[in-house]
């Protein structure tokens, strides 16, 4: 392993640091390995902020652009943390019509919380989504790979604080 100073970030602990450079080394001589040394290292980080994508086109002798590109290119990678829990709201057609877009207006507002965002505390992050394929229980929330139907807006908060 080769001994690197690691960049300051708050929320990359020296353990992860560690594990990060074990990553990087084992896929090191690895020709292509960019997607699954990223893979591994937002699974260890929970995102890939800028500091990490350096560190790893630095460790794989990349341009730093170059692995910024993959990044911003797949939609598997984020740039922004993420929630502990994912919540998937389906806004497709039989959804819509049965009221999920105020369940998904209770969460913002409970939340304070974006399409798109993560909460502040990082326990939850809102994903709105065109179909989930359980049309028969809509309207339907998908919180990590639990299924949540006929979910209304009364309801979200009882679903959501079995959620710490």
């Amino acid at each position: 392993m080769v001994s690197v100073l690691h960049p300051q970030h708050p929320d990359i602990t020296n353990d992860m640091w560690n594990e990060i450079d074990e990553v990087i080394d084992g896929r090191r001589s690895q020709p292509g390995s960019v997607i699954a040394v990223l893979r591994e290292c937002q699974a260890i980080v929970g995102y890939l902020p800028v500091e990490l994508i350096d560190h790893i086109a630095t460790g794989l002798n990349l341009s730093k652009s170059r692995v910024f590109g993959v990044v911003s290119f797949y939609s598997l990678f984020s740039l922004k943390p993420k929630g502990r829990h994912t919540v998937k709201c389906c806004i497709g057609t039989a959804c819509y019509v049965k009221g999920i877009k105020e369940t998904l207006s209770r969460i913002q507002n409970e939340y304070k919380l974006e399409e798109g965002g993560t909460t502040e505390d990082r326990r939850f992050s809102l994903m709105s989504v065109r179909c989930l394929g359980a049309c028969g229980l809509a309207p339907v929330m998908v919180i990590d790979d639990d299924v949540h139907g006929d979910v209304k807006p009364d309801k979200v908060d009882a679903i959501l604080e079995q959620y710490a």
